[in-house]
């Protein structure tokens, strides 16, 4: 069974708030926000045809976010997969909601200009409470109905500001962004709208489902992650990470044995990674460090968390300052990765590993061009580009990247020569 990534019920909404706007780009999210953003092209289509696809596409946006507010009230900490179960009633429910929500705001602003404001209060005082029963119960009946919305109010008290608050900055978002859309062709501007509502959007109900899951108790939501977890022996493993630190003040020896037979037995969590670190820098264990480090790192670029890897590859370089993963792909992928995350010097590091480790690899150009850019741009170092450069050799005239190389070989030589 695969490891199952859960949110512990107690996690500070702060942490929750900080981690929750990588979610829409995180897994199943990121994939279905951009189909998502494409799929709004429909509204490029004549009349009834661009209205009624529309339509379509903000109900699959709103099933989805009500996927992603259920997921997370069940402690899960990923996104979920796009599936033939989820609800298309609140689908609609929602869509219908919220487009009159809308409407109303656009009435008051064109016939009651003085009530725009007390419109835009009372909407995001009562949605994030609607939004939440439809998600759930997909009745609009029960939605709609004041005693029911009281009794959701009431049972977050004064945290229920947060989500109004959310609204309302989401609001304010959506129309900054509507605004600086406009002024692109509206070929651009509809997919990188539709692309910041959508993500929105997600957002905003996964907090809200972060909040239902902090209060499960009172709202009767049984958290099933938390089950599957236990089924995939992952309570047993948190144990075991507890049992090893114990262990470790008497025996630090027998506790890393303890941890190396369940890494080596199965796809282990992150928290026995973590605990079998902690437990070899308590020891000096550098080269074990290093060693094991080369292992997860591996592991990581494989299950698609390169950000986790990044961070390993900088925790072993403050060890060993020439280190670099024993794999050619794996370099190159957390170079590209680095390179994306702002992470330039990192990245111009496991470039410049790359091409002393494996100077014959095909992936050798690509990775030199990379490197090469970001110490003339951002890093302002066009002689040591020039190097970097020169560290491929000459490259064969049928090569695809031979042309880029021998272009940016020669724009620094001339600001090389002028400076």
């Amino acid at each position: 069974m695969p490891h199952v990534a859960t949110v512990a019920a107690d996690t500070p909404f702060g942490e929750r708030l900080r981690q929750g706007f990588g979610y829409p780009l995180r897994g199943a999210a990121l994939a279905t926000c951009v189909a998502l953003a494409l799929a709004h092209y429909v509204a490029l289509l004549p009349a009834f045809i661009g209205l009624l696809g529309g339509a379509l596409v903000w109900t699959a946006t709103w099933r989805y976010a009500a996927d992603c507010m259920q997921h997370t009230a069940h402690g899960y900490a990923d996104p979920p997969d796009v599936g033939i179960d989820g609800n298309d009633t609140a689908g609609w429910a929602l869509t219908a909601i919220h487009l009159f929500a809308v409407a109303c705001g656009v009435i008051a602003g064109v016939f009651f200009p003085s009530m725009v404001w007390p419109v835009v209060v009372v909407f995001a005082l009562i949605l994030p409470a609607v939004d939440m029963t439809l998600a759930f119960d997909a009745n609009l009946a029960l939605a709609l109905n004041p005693f029911h919305l009281a009794r959701v109010v009431a049972g977050f008290g004064g945290a229920y500001l947060v989500p109004v608050a959310i609204n309302l900055l989401l609001g304010v978002l959506v129309v900054v962004a509507s605004l600086t859309t406009a002024m692109l062709p509206r070929v651009l501007a509809v997919p990188l709208f539709a692309f910041a509502c959508t993500y929105l959007v997600v957002l905003a109900f996964h907090l809200m489902g972060g909040m239902l899951h902090q209060r499960s108790e009172h709202f009767g939501i049984q958290a099933d992650a938390e089950a599957l977890a236990a089924e995939a022996g992952q309570d047993e493993d948190s144990r075991l990470a507890t049992h090893a630190r114990a262990l470790a003040a008497a025996d630090p020896q027998a506790a890393l044995r303890l941890l190396a037979g369940r890494l080596q037995d199965r796809v282990a969590p992150p928290v026995l990674h973590e605990t079998y670190r902690e437990l070899m820098r308590q020891q000096g264990m550098r080269d074990g460090l290093l060693v094991h480090g080369q292992i997860w790192i591996a592991a990581l670029v494989a299950g698609g968390e390169a950000r986790r890897a990044l961070r390993l590859v900088q925790e072993c370089s403050e060890l060993d300052p020439a280190f670099l993963p024993d794999d050619p792909g794996n370099a190159g992928v957390l170079a590209e990765a680095a390179a994306r995350h702002g992470l330039n010097r990192m990245a111009v590091q496991l470039c410049r590993g790359f091409l002393k480790a494996w100077p014959r690899d095909v992936r050798g150009a690509a990775c030199a061009l990379l490197g090469a850019r970001l110490l003339a741009g951002p890093l302002g170092q066009p002689v040591e580009a020039l190097v970097l450069l020169g560290r491929l050799g000459e490259l064969p005239d049928n090569h695809p990247l031979r042309p880029d190389v021998e272009t940016l070989t020669a724009q620094l030589r001339q600001t090389a020569g002028a400076a």
